[in-house]
C-alpha cells in the first residue's frame, strides 16, 4: 500500500498537488473564531446549535476526500496493476541458458545437435553474468551424454566452464588446419538448383570455421564472403542487378547482402509467377484454336489436355489416309489417259480432248531438223564458241548462218 501511496503521489497532476497542499496548510493553520467576536445573530446560531470548533481530524478527513476525488478508482486499479505487472517482470525477466544435450555419437541421433551448435550454446552461457563458473560448469555436465560425459568425468566438481570445454574440443572439435578449411571455402561453389541465399549461407557457414581455426582474420570475413559469392554464383543477372561486382572494395556486412539477396530471389519468383501465369493462360488460348481446327478437318473429339505425342500420331494418320485416297483416284485415271493417247495423232479424239499429249508431234520435227556444227565466235568447224581461242569472224559466222537455214525445211 505504500507503493501505491507513492505511486498516486507521483501520477497526481501538478495542479491538483498544489491544490491539494494550499488546502492543507490553510487547514493546519485555520482557527475557529470566538463566539464572542461574532455578530448577534451568527453568535446565537453558533451557541444554540452547541457547536464546537473542528477538530484536525475532521479536516484531515475532509482532505481524503478531496484526495479521492483526485485519484478516482478506476485510476487507482489501473496503478495497482501496473505495480503488480513490474514485479511480475522483474521476477521473471531473468531466463536461464538452456543447453541442448550432446553425446559426439556418429551417425548423430535424433533430437541432438552438432559439437558446432552446441558450442556457439555454451558460448553464450560463459558470457552470462548472472550465473557464477560452478552454475557454468554444471550446466555444461547436465548437457552432456555419454560418451561425451565420460571424457569430462575425471575433472573435479570446481572445474572451470574453460576446462570442460579444453577437453571436449580436443575430443570433437574441428582439427583441420585453418589454411586448408581456407582452400575449401574458396573451392565451395554453388550447387545444381541452390538459391543464391541458402549458397551465401553455406559460405558464412565455411568461413566462420576457417576464422575459427586461424585460417582468415575475422575483420576480412565479409570481403572473403562477397569476392567467394562473385565467384561461385551462376545467377548473372543477379549479380548485375545487385552490382555486386563494384561492392567488392567496400563490401556489406553479411546480415545486409543476405537481406539484399533474398528480397532480390522473392522479386524475380514473384515476376516468374505472374509470367507463367500469363503465358500459360495464353499458351491454352492457342492449343485451345488449334484444337478446334483440327475438329473441323478430321472430326476428332476435342480433348483439351491430350498429350502432343497422340495428337502427331493422329495428323500423321489422317494425312496417310488422304494421301491413299489421292492415290487411288490417280490410279484410277490413269488407264483412261492411255487409252487416249493410243489413237491417231490426228484423229478427231487429240484435237477435242484436252488431256491428249501436244508434245510428240514437235519432238519428231526437232529430231529431223539439222544443228549448228560451226562456231558461232569464228566460224569454224570442230568445236563451240565456250571452247574458242580464235579472233572473232562475223562474216564467216554469217556464211555458215545462211547455210543452215538453207538446209531446214520451210515449216520449221
Amino acid at each position: 500500500m505504500s507503493e501505491i501511496s507513492e505511486t498516486i503521489e507521483t501520477d497526481g497532476s501538478g495542479d491538483n498537488e498544489f491544490e491539494a497542499r494550499q488546502l492543507s496548510t490553510s487547514l493546519d493553520t485555520f482557527e475557529p473564531p470566538h463566539p464572542q467576536l461574532l455578530p448577534d445573530s451568527s453568535r446565537e446560531r453558533f451557541v444554540h446549535s452547541g457547536a464546537e470548533p473542528c477538530p484536525r481530524a475532521d479536516v484531515k478527513r475532509s482532505l481524503s476526500v478531496v484526495e479521492s476525488n483526485l485519484n478516482p478508482p478506476e485510476i487507482q486499479k489501473v496503478i495497482v496493476e501496473h505495480i503488480v505487472r513490474r514485479d511480475e517482470l522483474n521476477t521473471h525477466s531473468h531466463f536461464p541458458i538452456k543447453l541442448r544435450s550432446f553425446s559426439g555419437k556418429l551417425p548423430r541421433p535424433n533430437g541432438e545437435t552438432d559439437y558446432d551448435t552446441w558450442r556457439s550454446h555454451v558460448e553464450l552461457l560463459r558470457k552470462d553474468p548472472t550465473l557464477s563458473n560452478l552454475q557454468k560448469s554444471r550446466k555444461i555436465f547436465e548437457s552432456l551424454l555419454f560418451p561425451a560425459a565420460d571424457i569430462v568425468k575425471r575433472l573435479s566438481p570446481e572445474a572451470t566452464p574453460e576446462s570442460y570445454l579444453q577437453l571436449l574440443d580436443a575430443a570433437f572439435g574441428t582439427v583441420e588446419d585453418g589454411e586448408e578449411l581456407f582452400a575449401q571455402f574458396m573451392n565451395t561453389l554453388q550447387d545444381p538448383g541452390e538459391k543464391a541465399s541458402t549458397y551465401l549461407c553455406r559460405l558464412q557457414a565455411a568461413l566462420n570455421l576457417a576464422v575459427k581455426r586461424g585460417g582468415a582474420a575475422a575483420g576480412e570475413a565479409d570481403r572473403h564472403i562477397l569476392k567467394q559469392f562473385c565467384r561461385g554464383c551462376w545467377d548473372n543477372h543477379l549479380l548485375s542487378d545487385l552490382n555486386l561486382e563494384e561492392k567488392k572494395s567496400h563490401p556489406s556486412a553479411f546480415s545486409e547482402l543476405l537481406l539484399l539477396i533474398r528480397t532480390e530471389e522473392d522479386r524475380q519468383a514473384a515476376k516468374a509467377t505472374r509470367m507463367k501465369k500469363h503465358l500459360g493462360s495464353h499458351r491454352q488460348r492457342v492449343m485451345a484454336s488449334s484444337q478446334g481446327v483440327c475438329i473441323c478437318s478430321q472430326q476428332a473429339a476435342f480433348q483439351p489436355e491430350s498429350d502432343p505425342l497422340t495428337e502427331l500420331k493422329q495428323q500423321v494418320a489422317s494425312l496417310q489416309s488422304q494421301l491413299t485416297t489421292l492415290m487411288s483416284k490417280k490410279a484410277k485415271k490413269t488407264p483412261k489417259t492411255k487409252g487416249n493417247t493410243e489413237q491417231p495423232s490426228g484423229g478427231p479424239a487429240s484435237r477435242l480432248d484436252p488431256r491428249a499429249p501436244s508434245w510428240k508431234p514437235t519432238n519428231s520435227k526437232t529430231s529431223t531438223q539439222p544443228r549448228p556444227w560451226y562456231c558461232f565466235n569464228c566460224g569454224e568447224d570442230g568445236h563451240i564458241s565456250s571452247a574458242c581461242s580464235n579472233n572473232p569472224n562475223p562474216t564467216l559466222v554469217n556464211e555458215k548462218r545462211d547455210q543452215l537455214r538453207e538446209k531446214q525445211p520451210l515449216g520449221g
